[in-house]
């Protein structure tokens, strides 16, 4: 899948048995691109970069989960390219990197002349980070399309995931793309934060034990993939 911006493009793949979303930010003034969660079946993302003339100089990391980082040395292999990731996350995942870029939020990494934003977003993992750029948003396993993240793995924290998400939903503008880490949408694989303000239920609650409950407790027992929109109402409606 292609979608390009003014200074940008961001090329998908789903790819591995998990539906994963590989990324490219492909910056149209160099040629240069940033891989993100290189994993799975990669060599498909690097020949592509390869016959594009596309020269990736940076992996962005949103977190280090294995499903998300299994073809990090392969892309290294292929690419004198710079890991970055954020420094919960690197302290969480404690793998020994060969001189890792570390960020905190709000930090910015050019690629070219294409601006990426660099957001803290824990709440899957300590460390979650999404890529703000342009108005497109990687948002790894921070938010899917009318889903979010697990908490109940290593790492996990839903109360931080309920602070993240409202952040999310407050600050981001509404017509925002998001781009999620696995495709478990039912239709199209990206979003507008627009659209998930209306229909993604973990955005739909206004009190945190609320939202933990539900995260927790009810959400894996009532929706199954692909996840499609929930009113506000049909999700408070489950905490009874």
């Amino acid at each position: 899948m292609i979608n390009r911006s003014g200074t940008h493009t961001i090329h998908s793949m789903e790819l591995g048995p998990m539906e994963n979303f590989v990324y490219l930010i492909h910056d149209h003034d160099t040629d240069t691109a940033a891989i993100v969660d290189p994993a799975w079946e990669v060599d498909k993302v690097l020949t592509f970069a390869d016959s594009e003339g596309i020269q990736i100089t940076d992996i962005l990391l949103t977190h280090s989960h294995h499903d998300h980082i299994n073809g990090l040395q392969q892309t290294l292999e292929h690419s004198d390219a710079k890991v970055h990731l954020l420094k919960p996350e690197a302290k969480f995942w404690g793998a020994e990197l060969s001189s890792p870029v570390l960020h905190h939020g709000g930090e910015q990494i050019m690629i070219g002349k294409s601006q990426i934003t660099v957001l803290h977003t824990p709440g899957h993992t300590p460390g979650s980070a999404c890529y703000h750029v342009g108005n497109d948003l990687i948002a790894g396993d921070t938010l899917f399309v009318f889903g979010c993240g697990r908490c109940d793995l290593a790492g996990g924290d839903p109360e931080e995931m309920f602070q993240t998400l409202k952040k999310m939903k407050n600050e981001l503008p509404a017509a925002t793309t998001l781009h999620p880490g696995h495709n478990y949408a039912p239709q199209s694989p990206t979003s507008t934060m627009e659209n998930q303000c209306q229909g993604n239920p973990f955005l739909h609650f206004d009190d945190p034990a609320d939202f933990v409950k539900y995260r927790m407790q009810i959400h894996d027992r009532v929706r199954e993939t692909p996840y499609h929109a929930v009113s506000k109402e049909d999700a408070c409606k489950t905490l009874s």
